[in-house]
C-alpha cells in the first residue's frame, strides 16, 4: 500500500450554490456504483465471462483510478498516489498515461483484494470533496476547467455501471446454476417490467418531412455532453418514417421461423460468416421460450421489446421486415422534434445505420482525456436512446453509443425505419 498522507487544503465548508451541488451529485454516483455490488459473493468480484468484459472489482478500481489520475494527482496539492503499480492494473486504454494489464485477463487479478480498492475509493472520495471545497478559491476559469473534469468523470461512472451489469449478465448466463444478480422488486429487471408491462406499444409510424436538419450538442446549451456529440451541424436528410415502437419479441420469432438466421441474402458478408462461425440462433439471452436476464431465468414475454441484439441481427431483421435501420440523425431529430419519439430512452439503446464516426469540426480534448471517445471513431455502430440499465440522468438525444457490429451484451434493440 502507498502513502496515505491527507491532502493541505484551506478548510473550506461547502457552502449551498453549484460546488455543493456537485458533491452532492459526487456522493451519489459513487455511492450507486457500490450499491451494485452489494449483493455479490466475493468469489463474483473477479468474474469475466469473455475478453470484452471486465470484473466488477475492476470497475469500481479503474473509475477510481480515474479520478486520481486525472484529477487528484495533477491538480491537488498534496496528494500522493495510493500504490503507483495500481495505473497498471487498472487503466483501460489510455496509451498517453502509459501501459496496461491485458484486458482479456483483467478476472487474473485477484488482488489487491476488495477490501483494498474499497478503502482506495474512499480516500479518493476525501480528496474528491477536498478538491470541490477548495474551488470557491480557485481562479474562475480553472475552478470551471476542473469541476468540467470531475464531471467527465462523473459521466464516465455513469457509464461503467452500466457496463458492470451488462457483464455481470454475461458472466452469470455462463453459469449452468443460472444465477440472478438481483431478483428484488428494485432491481434492474423488476424495473423493466415495470416500465414495458409485459406488452410493446401498437406499431404505428411517425413521418417527417425531411430537409436540412441539425443534430449534435448545441455549444450555448451548458448542460453536459460528451467531444464525440459536438460540434452541432447541419444534414440533408430525405422524407422518412420512424416506428413509433421498438421490435418486439414475437416479431423476431417471426423472423427466426421464417429462417432469418439461416437464409444469407438477409444478411451482411461479414455478418453472416459470424452467425456461421458462432452459430447463432436466436438473439444473445434466448432460452427456448425463456431469456436469461439480471433476475435469472426467467419467461419471455412476446409483446416485450427484444433486446441484446447485434448490429448485424438488427440489419437483417430490419431487411426481412422490408424496412431498415434508421440513422443517427433521423432518431435525433424524431426524438428531439415536437412531441416525444415514444419509447426512445429508458427502455433500450436502439441500432442506427450510421457509422461511428467524428462529426464535422470534431476535435478531441487535448491531453490523455482525449482517447475518450475519438481514437473508436473506427469498425463501430452508433446506437441512440438510454436503456434500462442507463443511469436515470445519464440520457439525451444527442448522445452517441457506439459499439461493434457483432456486440451483443448490452442491452440493445432496434426501432425500424422506411422511406
Amino acid at each position: 500500500m502507498g502513502p496515505s498522507a491527507e491532502p493541505r487544503l484551506r478548510p473550506t465548508p461547502l457552502q449551498e450554490g453549484p460546488h455543493k451541488q456537485l458533491h452532492q451529485r459526487l456522493q451519489r454516483v459513487r455511492q450507486r456504483t457500490e450499491a451494485l455490488i452489494a449483493g455479490l459473493e466475493p468469489e463474483d468480484l473477479c468474474l469475466q465471462g469473455m475478453a470484452d468484459a471486465s470484473p466488477p472489482k475492476w470497475h469500481l478500481g479503474h473509475t477510481t483510478w480515474f479520478f486520481e489520475a486525472f484529477l487528484l494527482e495533477p491538480h491537488l496539492s498534496g496528494w500522493q498516489v495510493e500504490d503507483r503499480r495500481w495505473a497498471y492494473l487498472f487503466n483501460s486504454y489510455y496509451d498517453a498515461v502509459g501501459e496496461r494489464h491485458p484486458r482479456p485477463q483483467r478476472g487474473l487479478l485477484t488482488r489487491p483484494p476488495i477490501a483494498a480498492v474499497l478503502a482506495w475509493r474512499r480516500r479518493v472520495d476525501a480528496g474528491l470533496a477536498a478538491l470541490v471545497g477548495d474551488l470557491p478559491h480557485r481562479p474562475p476559469a480553472e475552478a470551471g476547467a476542473l469541476a468540467a473534469l470531475l464531471e467527465l468523470g462523473l459521466q464516465h461512472e455513469q457509464q461503467h455501471q452500466e457496463l458492470l451489469l451488462m457483464d455481470l449478465l454475461d458472466g452469470f448466463s455462463r453459469n449452468p446454476l443460472e444465477p440472478a444478480v438481483d431478483s428484488g422488486p428494485q432491481g434492474a429487471e423488476a424495473e423493466w417490467t415495470r416500465r414495458t408491462g409485459g406488452d410493446a406499444a401498437a406499431r404505428g409510424w411517425r413521418s417527417h418531412p425531411g430537409g436540412l436538419v441539425a443534430i449534435g450538442h448545441d455549444q450555448e446549451d451548458p448542460c453536459f455532453h460528451f467531444d464525440n456529440e459536438a460540434p452541432r451541424h447541419r444534414v440533408w436528410l430525405e422524407p422518412f418514417e420512424l416506428a413509433e415502437s421498438l421490435v418486439t419479441n414475437a416479431e423476431v420469432a417471426e423472423f427466426i421461423a421464417d429462417g432469418g438466421y439461416r437464409r444469407p441474402e438477409l444478411w451482411m458478408s461479414e455478418g453472416w460468416a459470424v452467425v456461421q462461425a458462432r452459430r447463432w440462433q436466436a438473439p444473445r439471452y434466448w432460452r427456448g421460450d425463456a431469456e436469461f436476464t439480471l433476475a435469472g431465468l426467467r419467461p419471455r414475454p412476446p409483446g416485450a421489446p427484444v433486446r441484446h441484439l447485434s448490429w448485424f441481427e438488427a440489419d437483417a431483421f430490419a431487411r426481412w421486415a422490408g424496412a431498415r435501420l434508421p440513422s443517427e440523425a433521423e432518431w435525433e431529430l424524431a426524438a428531439s422534434g415536437p412531441g416525444d419519439l415514444p419509447m426512445a430512452f429508458g427502455l433500450l439503446w436502439q441500432w442506427t445505420a450510421s457509422p461511428y464516426r467524428p462529426y464535422p469540426g470534431f476535435a478531441p480534448a487535448p491531453g490523455a482525456v482525449g482517447e475518450y471517445n475519438g481514437k473508436f471513431m473506427t469498425s463501430q455502430f452508433v446506437l441512440r436512446g438510454s436503456s434500462f440499465l442507463t443511469p436515470p440522468d445519464h440520457a439525451r438525444s444527442t448522445y452517441r453509443n457506439f459499439f461493434p457490429p457483432a456486440s451483443r451484451w448490452m442491452a440493445a434493440g432496434l426501432r425500424l425505419a422506411r422511406g
